[in-house]
C-alpha cells in the first residue's frame, strides 16, 4: 500500500490519508500486484468511485496508469453524500441501496506492453432501472468512451476543461497565499462541551466538576458509552485551572450558528491550538473546505468567514480549514489581543508583491488602506472573499474546484480591485452578523404560541395555506404543524423568498439546517430575531454575488 502514498516520486503530504486504507483500495492494490507478477491480466471491480478524482488517491491513480496498458472507467454516480444529480438537474440514483457512488473499473495489462495506460471514461446517469437497462444492453465494445490523458499533479480519472487549466493555475492557491492554517477543532463529545446557552454550559461544567459526585456518576450522566474519556483525569485537569472562565469560548459551529464551548484540552480531542489560539479573542479567518474531502452542493460553495474558533464540521461532512488573517505572538491578556503590536499578517510576501506592484498601491500591515495609495491585509481578505463568491468563478472553474483548495486570480486593474474589496467587505460583515443591513428585517413571526421547533417545512408563494387553502402571497417556514382540533395554529416565519430558503453554504441549506438543529427547543426572542437576520444576510448575499459578477468585465481577470 505504501506505493499509493507517493506521487511523482514525492510523498503525498496529506494530513489524513486514511481513505487509502479502505478495503476496496487494498483489493485493487492486491489485484494490481498479482497482475504485475504474472505480466498480464484483467482486473475488474465495481467499487466506491471516490478514487477517480479525490486528491488523496492521486498516487494510486498514477500507479495504476503505470502498471496497466488500458483502463476503462464507467462512473455510475448515484452519490447521495455528494447530492449528485444528472447534468440536466433530474434525479440520479444509485445502482445499490447505498449512499456512496460507485464505478466499474476494468484494468487491462497486455503481455509485452508497458504503461502509461490509455484511459477510457464514460458516465452513466439517471434512475436505477434506467442504469440497469443500459448495463444489460451494453459492453466495453459498444460504450461511447471518452479518451482522457491524466496530467500531474492529480492524474485524474475524470474529464476536465483542460483548456482552462493554465488560466486557473495562474491564480494563488489559498494554502500558499495564507500559509498558516489548520482544520477546525474536533471535540468528539459535542453534546457535552457545546451549548446554545452559555449559562447552561457553565452550569453543566460546574456539575461535572462537583466533588460531591463520583467520576462514575458524572461519566454516566454527561458522556456516552462510546466516549473513551478518562473522566477522573479530565476533572483533575480542569480543576487545576486558576481561572476556568478563560476556557469558555465562542465557536462557529455551523454557518450562522455560533455556540458556546468549553475549549479545554482535557475534554476536546483535537483543539488545534497551533492555529486556533489566534482566534480565541477575535480575528478574521477565511474558512474553506478542500473539495474531494468536503462535500458541498453541485456548485462549489465551501467558503465562509469567522471571527472565532470553528468546528471541523462547519461544512457538510467536515473538513473546514481555518486561515487566520492575523498571527499573534501571544493570546493577549484578560481576554484581549494586542492589535497594533505583537502580531503579523498571515499573507505570503510573494502573494502581496503580486498584488502591490501592478496596482501601484503600498501595503499596510494592519487593517484597511485607502485604496488610493495604500491597501491593507483586510482589503486583501475582502478581495479574496469576493472572488470566491463570484458565480462565474464557481462555474467556470468547477472542474478544478472539485478536487482541491481554490486558487484566487489576481487583477491588475486598480478600479476593479477597489470594487471587489468593497463588495467583499459587505459580504464579510453580513456573514459575521455585523452589517447594519441585518436590522432591516424582511420577515415576520406573526402568531403567538409555545415557540417550540417541532417540524420544519417550507411553503412557497402560491402554495395553499394550511387550513384556509388560500394561495400564499409570500414564502413561509413553519416550525410546527399546528393542532386545529385544539385551536392551535402552526407557527411560522413569513416572507422568506424561495431563493433564500434554498440557498446553500458549505453544503448546508442554511434556513432549514439552523432550525432543524434546534428541534425540540423553545425559540427565544433573540433566536427568532437571529433567524430573521440570517434571512436578510442570505438575501443580501445573493444580491452581492450578482453584483460581483457584474463588476468583473471578463474572464480571465483583466
Amino acid at each position: 500500500m505504501r506505493d499509493y502514498y507517493q506521487v511523482d516520486g514525492q510523498p503525498l503530504g496529506e494530513r489524513n490519508p486514511k481513505w487509502l486504507q479502505d478495503d476496496y483500495v487494498k483489493f485493487i492494490r492486491f489485484g494490481q500486484w498479482r497482475i504485475q507478477q504474472s505480466g498480464a491480466g484483467v482486473l475488474a471491480f465495481i467499487t466506491n468511485h471516490g478514487y477517480l478524482d479525490n486528491p488523496t488517491f492521486r498516487g494510486m491513480r498514477q500507479q495504476l496508469m503505470q502498471t496497466f496498458t488500458d483502463i476503462y472507467v464507467l462512473d455510475l454516480h448515484g452519490n447521495t453524500k455528494k447530492k449528485e444529480r444528472c447534468p440536466d438537474g433530474s434525479p440520479d440514483e444509485n445502482v445499490f441501496d447505498i449512499q456512496q457512488g460507485v464505478a466499474i473499473g476494468v484494468f487491462v495489462k497486455e503481455p509485452g506492453k508497458e504503461g502509461p495506460a490509455g484511459l477510457h471514461h464514460a458516465d452513466l446517469w439517471g434512475l436505477r432501472q434506467s442504469k440497469y437497462n443500459t448495463l444489460f444492453d451494453t459492453d466495453l465494445a459498444c460504450t461511447e468512451w471518452r479518451e482522457l490523458t491524466p496530467e500531474p499533479p492529480f492524474h485524474l480519472f475524470v474529464p476536465q476543461r483542460a483548456e482552462l487549466r493554465p488560466e486557473y493555475e495562474r491564480g494563488w492557491k489559498v494554502t500558499e497565499a495564507m500559509p498558516v492554517n489548520s482544520v477546525g477543532i474536533v471535540t468528539s463529545r459535542d453534546g457535552f462541551v457545546f451549548d446554545l446557552d452559555e449559562a447552561n454550559l457553565q452550569a453543566r461544567i460546574a456539575a461535572f466538576l462537583n466533588p460531591a459526585h463520583s467520576d462514575e456518576t458524572v461519566g454516566r450522566r454527561y458522556l456516552s458509552d462510546r466516549d473513551k474519556l478518562d473522566v477522573g483525569q479530565a476533572r483533575k485537569q480542569i480543576r487545576g485551572e486558576r481561572d476556568l472562565s478563560t476556557s469558555f469560548a465562542r465557536c462557529l459551529y455551523r454557518p450562522f450558528d455560533m455556540r458556546h464551548l468549553l475549549y479545554h484540552d482535557a475534554v476536546i480531542e483535537r483543539p488545534r491550538r497551533e492555529v486556533m489560539r489566534h482566534m480565541r479573542w477575535g480575528n478574521l479567518a477565511l474558512c474553506v473546505g478542500r473539495a474531494g474531502q468536503v462535500v458541498g452542493t453541485d456548485l462549489w460553495d465551501i467558503v465562509f468567514c469567522s471571527s472565532a474558533v470553528e468546528d471541523f464540521n462547519l461544512f457538510y461532512r467536515g473538513g473546514n480549514v481555518n486561515f487566520p488573517l492575523y498571527i499573534y505572538s501571544q493570546e493577549g491578556l484578560q481576554g484581549t489581543l494586542v492589535t497594533q503590536q505583537g502580531h503579523s499578517v498571515n499573507l505570503n510576501p510573494s502573494f502581496l508583491a503580486e498584488i502591490e506592484k501592478p496596482l501601484g498601491l503600498a501595503f499596510l500591515s494592519d487593517g484597511t488602506g485607502d485604496l488610493v495609495t495604500t491597501f491593507g491585509p483586510e482589503d486583501v481578505f475582502h478581495y479574496v472573499y469576493a472572488i470566491l463568491h463570484s458565480p462565474t468563478y464557481r462555474t467556470r472553474y468547477a472542474d478544478f474546484l472539485k478536487i482541491d483548495f481554490p486558487r484566487v486570480p489576481l487583477t491588475t486593474d486598480v478600479s476593479l480591485f477597489r470594487t471587489l474589496c468593497a463588495l467583499g467587505a459587505e459580504l464579510v460583515a453580513l456573514h459575521l452578523m455585523e452589517s447594519p443591513l441585518l436590522d432591516k428585517l424582511i420577515t415576520s413571526y406573526p402568531l403567538p404560541g409555545d415557540d417550540i421547533v417541532e417540524k420544519v417545512a417550507y411553503r412557497a408563494p402560491g402554495e395553499p395555506e394550511p387550513g384556509s387553502g388560500k394561495p400564499l402571497e409570500k414564502g413561509r417556514v413553519y416550525i410546527s404543524e399546528g393542532k386545529p382540533k385544539e385551536g392551535k395554529a402552526g407557527q411560522y416565519f413569513d416572507g422568506i423568498p424561495p431563493e433564500v430558503w434554498h440557498f446553500h453554504v458549505g453544503g448546508y441549506q442554511v434556513c432549514e439546517k439552523w432550525l432543524k438543529d434546534r428541534k425540540g427547543r423553545v425559540l427565544s426572542y433573540d433566536d427568532r430575531v437571529h433567524y430573521q437576520k440570517i434571512v436578510v444576510a442570505l438575501q443580501e448575499t445573493i444580491r452581492l454575488m450578482a453584483a460581483i459578477d457584474q463588476a468583473i468585465p471578463s474572464w480571465p481577470l483583466p
